[in-house]
């Protein structure tokens, strides 16, 4: 009997910790470094869209930006279109939410 419950909790605790990864996996973190083609900010100034290019595949990217240091470096003009940046995004369904957004060249 001892054996039987043993074995059910173990085959329970291999299916949590499962779906467990499955789940986590479905937003898809993204490394990438390309030039700024276009920045907008939002109206109220909380959330902004950069295209950047990308310096391996040429294609275009549109990265939601919402940390506040960022957007304090695109309103005071330290992070301009045509800067080189390093990022990391999460891709999730249509939309790149950046988790870091810094220029190569530092700052």
């Amino acid at each position: 009997m001892k054996k039987i419950l043993s074995m059910v909790l173990v085959m329970a605790l291999m299916v949590f910790s499962s779906l467990t990864v499955v789940r986590t996996a479905a937003a898809e973190e993204i490394k990438m470094v390309g030039t700024i083609t276009k920045i907008e900010l939002a109206a109220d100034g909380k959330s902004a869209k950069a295209v950047l290019k990308d310096s391996k595949t040429e294609a275009s990217v549109t990265i939601t930006i919402t940390d506040d240091l960022t957007l304090d470096k695109f309103k005071d003009k330290r992070i301009v279109e045509g800067d080189e940046i390093r990022t990391k995004y999460e891709k999730s369904g249509d939309v790149n939410t950046s988790k870091m957004f810094k220029k190569t060249a530092g700052c």
